[in-house]
């Protein structure tokens, strides 16, 4: 009997469960990048969007790839114009993580990326993907233009 006692109190039912994912947000900021936007070669994308969650953020990734093939992430209702189709010669593939510092609900994510110079042109993916503490995901991604 005093074992079930025990079980039944070690479990932490003042904790809320973290039920919802976290979100990528423009609001109150001027977000970057958006759908559409075209950058030059060897330039800076100053990434910048806010990220929240009811609980506790973790982590964020950025990753930039090719869309030459023309597929899509479906995560907007935007369709920007795109060059023909080709096959990738040189292409940009960017992928790295960032922390968030522990006990963040609210986090201004501000990132300056380095554009090579050397890279193909054309339509790029930059996706963003939000983790907070509790595995939650949130996935943003828009369509770029790379230009000479």
């Amino acid at each position: 009997m005093l074992l079930c006692a025990l079980c039944a109190c070690s479990g932490n039912d003042d904790v809320a469960q973290d039920m919802q994912q976290p979100v990528i947000s423009d609001q109150g900021i001027t977000a970057n990048p958006i759908d559409c936007q075209q950058y030059r070669r060897g330039d800076i994308i100053p990434f910048h969007y806010l990220m929240t969650d009811d609980q506790e953020l973790g982590a964020y990734n950025i990753e930039i790839h090719n869309n030459f093939d023309h597929h899509s992430h479906s995560t907007s209702a935007v369709e920007c114009p795109m060059d023909e189709k080709k096959v990738p010669v040189n292409p940009w593939v960017f992928n790295q993580d960032y922390s968030i510092p522990a006990g963040q609900r609210i986090f201004d994510a501000r990132i300056d990326i380095q554009i090579p110079s050397d890279i193909d042109t054309g339509d790029y993916h930059f996706m963003v993907r939000l983790t907070d503490r509790a595995g939650w995901q949130q996935l943003h991604a828009v369509a770029v233009k790379i230009v000479e």
